[in-house]
C-alpha cells in the first residue's frame, strides 16, 4: 500500500498532509510512504527530516506513480494526479459545494474522493475532525490578529501614570473556534463577552469566564442544527439578536465572528450601520470572510478600514499557523485511516458510517447523497 503525500498547489497553502511523525506511524502499520521533495518546507518539514522517518522523498511523478491512497489538505487539480493507481483514494479537504466541478473531475478519473470535512461528528470520528483541529488554531490565531490590529494594549494596566482599561472583546459564534478565541482573550486580559444561537453554549461561554449576551423570550428559535453545528435562525430571533448585538457591539473594541453554516454562504452578522456605531480605532476578525463573511465590509485576504474600524479578513487563517496546524491535520488524517486498517488486506476498509459520510465519488461517479439531493 502506497500513500502518497503531495506539495500543496493553492496560493498562500503553508500546510501539509503529513509530518515525520506520522509517516512513522504509517511506516509502522506496514505503508510505503512518499513524498513530494519539498512538500513541507513552507511548515517547517524539511525533506530529510522525511527520509529519517522512512519515507521516499522525490519528484511528483515518482511520488505518484502507483499510488493507492492520496493525502492532501486541499484538493489537487485533477489533472496532475497522473500514475495514481486505478480507483485510488484521495483524502483531503474537498470543498465539495465550492468546487463541485473538481468532483466531478475527480470522479470522471476514477478517483474515490473523501471529503475530510464531511466527517460526521459522532463520538468516535472526534480524532478524525479537521474542522475541529482547525477551527481551533484559526480562533487562537484571530484574536492574535486582533491585538496585532489594535493600538492598544489588552490587559488592565496600572501604572504610575494611570490605568489603562482592558480590552473589550465580543465574539459571535460559539463554535470551536468562538471557544478559543473566549479562552485566548481571557488569557490575554480581555473583558469578554460572546453570543451563539445555540443555548447550549451558554454554559461554555461562562465556564471560560466570558459574559454570555443573549436573546431571551424569542419564539422560532432554529439555532440548534445536526451534528453539533449551527442552524438557521427565525426571523423573529433574526430581529432580536440584531437589536440586542447592536447595542452590544457599539461598547466594544474588538470583535470576532465565526458563524459558518456547512454548504450555505455565512450569515450576516454585522452590518455596515453596526460598524459604523463602534469607536474609531476598533479591530473587527471575520473568520467566515471565504464564505462570504459574517461583516458586512470585509474583504477577503485584506485588512480594510471602514468607518475607522479595522475589517481584518484573512484568508485561510489556520495556514497562518502551518508548523501546528499541520501537525494537527496530519493527525486526523493517521486516525481516520488507521482506525480501519485492516492488517490481512494491507490496507484500510471503511464501515457505511464514515465512508458514506466522506465519500464523494466511487466507479466513476458521483455517490454522496449530499451531493445528490
Amino acid at each position: 500500500m502506497k500513500i502518497a503525500v503531495l506539495k500543496e498547489q493553492a496560493a498562500g497553502e503553508r500546510r501539509v498532509a503529513a509530518t515525520p511523525e506520522t509517516v512513522r506511524k504509517f511506516t509502522a502499520l506496514g505503508a510505503e510512504m512518499a513524498i513530494e521533495a519539498g512538500a513541507g518546507d513552507s511548515a517547517s518539514y524539511a525533506d530529510a527530516d522525511y527520509a529519517a522517518a522512512g519515507a521516499s522523498v522525490g519528484t511528483r511523478a515518482a511520488t505518484l506513480n502507483g499510488a493507492e491512497i492520496v493525502l492532501g489538505v486541499q484538493g489537487p487539480d485533477p489533472a496532475t494526479l497522473a500514475g495514481i493507481a486505478p480507483g485510488a483514494w484521495l483524502a483531503a479537504s474537498l470543498n465539495p459545494f465550492g468546487e463541485r466541478a473538481r468532483v466531478d473531475a475527480y470522479a470522471a478519473a476514477g478517483i474515490e474522493a473523501l471529503a475530510m470535512e464531511f466527517m460526521p461528528r459522532i463520538t468516535r470520528a472526534q480524532s478524525m475532525d479537521i474542522l475541529s483541529s482547525q477551527s481551533n488554531l484559526a480562533g487562537y490565531k484571530a484574536v492574535l490578529d486582533a491585538a496585532a490590529e489594535y493600538d492598544r494594549a489588552f490587559p488592565m494596566m496600572m501604572t504610575a501614570a494611570g490605568t489603562v482599561s482592558a480590552a473589550r472583546v465580543f465574539v459571535m459564534g460559539v463554535g470551536v473556534a468562538g471557544l478559543q478565541a473566549i479562552a485566548t482573550a481571557r488569557r490575554l486580559g480581555a473583558q469578554v463577552s460572546a453570543t451563539d444561537v445555540r443555548s447550549a453554549t451558554k454554559e461554555q461561554i461562562q465556564s471560560l469566564g466570558a459574559k454570555p449576551i443573549f436573546v431571551e423570550n424569542v419564539a422560532g428559535i432554529e439555532g440548534e442544527g445536526s451534528g453539533g453545528y449551527a442552524g438557521e435562525m427565525s426571523p423573529e430571533y433574526q430581529a432580536a439578536q440584531a437589536e440586542l448585538v447592536s447595542g452590544h457591539i457599539a461598547k466594544q473594541d474588538i470583535v470576532i465572528t465565526t458563524a459558518l453554516i456547512p454548504g450555505r454562504p455565512a450569515p450576516r452578522l454585522i452590518s455596515a450601520a453596526q460598524v459604523a456605531s463602534m469607536k474609531p480605532g476598533s479591530v473587527i476578525v471575520d473568520l467566515a470572510v471565504e464564505q462570504g463573511g459574517n461583516v458586512e465590509g470585509a474583504v477577503a485576504g485584506e485588512v480594510v478600514t471602514v468607518s475607522g474600524v479595522k475589517i481584518v479578513g484573512h484568508r485561510n487563517v489556520p495556514s497562518r499557523l502551518a508548523t501546528d496546524s499541520s501537525a494537527l491535520f496530519s493527525r486526523n488524517l493517521f486516525n481516520f485511516l488507521s482506525a480501519f486498517w485492516d492488517k490481512e488486506a494491507g490496507r484500510p476498509v471503511l464501515d457505511e458510517e464514515i465512508g458514506d459520510a466522506i465519500r464523494l465519488t466511487k466507479d466513476g461517479k458521483i455517490v454522496n447523497a449530499r451531493l445528490l439531493a
